[in-house]
């Protein structure tokens, strides 16, 4: 028999464009956020790549997305040295005329929170689960405030520190921390040679600096700086943006990059993340329980992909529990299809970050090599198989199966 409820355990981006997916497919799903209020303090602002956004037009919101943030097209490299490394898209533009945006985080949960109200699609702030069974053809989530839910269906969206993957599979791996903090922000009152819709990446002697200024002027930026060490949790929150920005100004300080000035015009909070990836998780679901998005197969934001891949895995999850006979068959067709994808993306940005943390040496070679590789990588077929990947949300899911398979 079919799963008619769900029971989503996260409010961030899998979760919410999860239930408007599973609205579609005739199953009703109710969203369980940890936190006690909307999260948009949560992050700066993140990339939604041209195949994200495709997929966010299945289910109505690429137009609201696209207004709430700026489309950008286009990246350019810098070395710390002040040479210009090269260009290459940042997504593709589609015969629909989609093209990659950036979204603050904040105002992409809202947007998010306020559709899923819009649609009855009901939302449960404060519940973080503690533990979750299976049993009598349902799944049952317990909450740390003592409630509990019944559902046909248990999907984990919480996250890379997801606690419904251990509770799948308690074997299951812990987060890879990237060896990168990631910080960003918010500058006015510059008068910066830039154009809206690019992002400017400056490949620094002791960290990385990007940045994008807004038509009004306002330059939002984010750093990555390398630190073996992984952070305690908490530890970055409580660090003052006063102790961060003397930070980054001591970091970028020999580089030949408007780093400084942007850092020295940022005022507000400085928000401070240690980088994680999963390279690979075993088990992505068990009886009634499956795990969606991050909390299954978490990429470093380095390709900008983690809010693609979570909104990709969505309508894949829903078309499987719409086109397949139960719900067995369906979370098994899921990961058929979704795992080959994803951990690609996952070994791609890894690869990328590594770049981010070269020493003397590598910085030289790098610096060297990358005018020569961005030539090549900005051909539009080298990353059509990231950038136009498409979720064909009316064709059978058994079709996907098999192309997977004869691959």
């Amino acid at each position: 028999m079919k799963p008619q409820t769900a029971a989503i355990i996260g409010g961030g981006i899998a979760g919410p464009v999860l239930a408007m997916a599973l609205q579609r497919v005739g199953i009703h799903a109710t969203v369980y956020e940890a936190y006690t209020e909307p999260a948009a303090h949560v992050g700066s602002f993140l990339n939604v790549a041209s195949n994200g956004m495709d997929a966010l037009a299945t289910v109505g919101l690429a137009d609201q997305v696209a207004r709430a943030g700026l489309a950008t097209p286009r990246m350019v490299m810098w070395s710390g040295t002040g040479k210009r490394l090269g260009e290459v898209a940042n997504g593709v533009r589609l015969s629909t005329g989609i093209t990659s945006t950036t979204i603050q985080r904040g105002r992409l949960h809202q947007l998010l929170l306020d559709e899923l109200r819009r649609r009855d699609l009901p939302v449960v702030h404060g519940r973080r689960l503690t533990d979750a069974t299976t049993g009598d053809g349902v799944a049952r989530a317990s909450f740390e405030d003592g409630t509990s839910v019944e559902a046909d269906l248990l999907i984990g969206a919480d996250g890379v520190h997801s606690r419904l993957r251990t509770i799948i599979d308690p074997s299951a791996p812990p987060p890879r921390y990237c060896g990168l903090l990631s910080l960003g922000g918010h500058a006015r009152d510059l008068d910066l040679p830039a154009e809206p819709g690019t992002f400017h990446m400056i490949f620094g002697r002791h960290g990385f600096f990007s940045y994008t200024v807004q038509p009004n002027g306002e330059v939002w930026w984010f750093a990555n700086l390398p630190q073996a060490r992984e952070p305690a949790r908490g530890e970055l929150a409580a660090t003052p943006s006063a102790t961060w920005q003397q930070r980054l100004l001591t970091t970028f300080a020999a580089d030949r990059a408007p780093a400084r000035d942007i850092l020295q015009r940022t005022t507000g909070h400085i928000g401070a993340y240690a980088l994680h990836d999963l390279p690979h998780v075993a088990t992505w679901h068990r009886d009634r329980m499956v795990l969606v998005g991050d909390a299954a197969h978490a990429t470093s934001p380095s390709a900008g992909q983690g809010a693609s891949m979570a909104i990709e895995g969505a309508l894949v999850l829903a078309r499987a529990l719409r086109d397949l006979d139960d719900h067995r068959q369906a979370l098994r067709g899921y990961e058929h299809v979704r795992r080959p994808r994803v951990e690609r993306i996952v070994r791609y940005s890894a690869r990328i970050s590594g770049s981010k943390t070269a020493g003397p040496v590598g910085r030289v070679l790098r610096d060297a090599v990358m005018p020569l590789a961005l030539r090549w990588l900005a051909k539009p077929e080298q990353h059509a198989w990231m950038y136009r990947h498409h979720i064909a949300w009316d064709r059978d899911i058994s079709n996907d199966l098999a192309a997977t398979a004869a691959n």
